[in-house]
């Protein structure tokens, strides 16, 4: 099976790069799989006719164009999308990426899967990692965190493990927030495992793709 995986940063693209061989296999044993990362969600465009421009990168900007065009395209089996969900209602949202997808034509089998309310909530669902590699990690900040909950999930990861927390982070601005997300990235990612992760959208998001799978082998 080949799946084309969308996510909406070059920080998720990095964690996934990891986390995908240990849920898929080895990449072409038997299933195949590319990332593309975008530069931002956006919104998707009314009547789904695309105006933006598609080299800026926004992934649901762009998103009615290139489901069609994975609906046409040979060898493309499945196409995964990856979203934080930010504070938008996740059954409202999850609606209407799929109203979206049903009236392209034609359209790839896709599964839209929404991280609560960030990535960083899938780093808080293996403690084991998050404190293997940030051993130094403030307990009374990670004891403050509620899976999977609305509560500015980066702030608050960053208030945890990152010297000076989220406001000397916000304080030095573009690119630093960026850097740090990667670096999160590439330090917890190797370490997670994915069968002992407690957050229930990264739970979602392994039973999708397991799924998916299971359809063709």
């Amino acid at each position: 099976m080949h799946i084309e995986i969308l996510v909406e940063d070059s920080s998720g693209e990095k964690l996934l790069q990891v986390l995908l061989p240990r849920l898929l296999g080895r990449q072409g044993a038997p299933h195949t799989w590319r990332l593309h990362a975008y530069k931002g969600i956006g919104r998707i465009p009314p009547r789904l006719v695309v105006k933006g421009d598609p080299t800026k990168r926004i992934l649901l900007d762009q998103l009615p164009r290139l489901l069609r065009g994975y609906g046409k395209t040979p060898g493309i089996d499945a196409v995964v999308v990856v979203l934080d969900s930010d504070s938008r209602d996740c059954a409202a949202f999850l609606a209407e990426l799929q109203a979206a997808a049903s009236i392209c034509n034609p359209a790839p089998q896709t599964l839209f899967r929404l991280v609560i309310e960030e990535i960083e909530a899938w780093y808080f669902g293996d403690q084991a990692a998050l404190l293997a590699a940030y051993p130094k990690a403030k307990p009374d900040v990670l004891g403050r965190y509620a899976q999977d909950s609305i509560c500015g999930t980066w702030e608050l990861f960053a208030d945890a493990v990152s010297s000076g927390g989220s406001a000397a982070i916000k304080k030095a601005g573009w690119p630093l927030p960026g850097q740090i997300k990667h670096e999160w990235a590439e330090k917890i990612g190797p370490l997670m495992d994915p069968d002992r992760n407690t957050s229930p959208s990264f739970g979602k998001f392994k039973a999708g793709l397991l799924r998916l799978i299971a359809t063709k082998r």
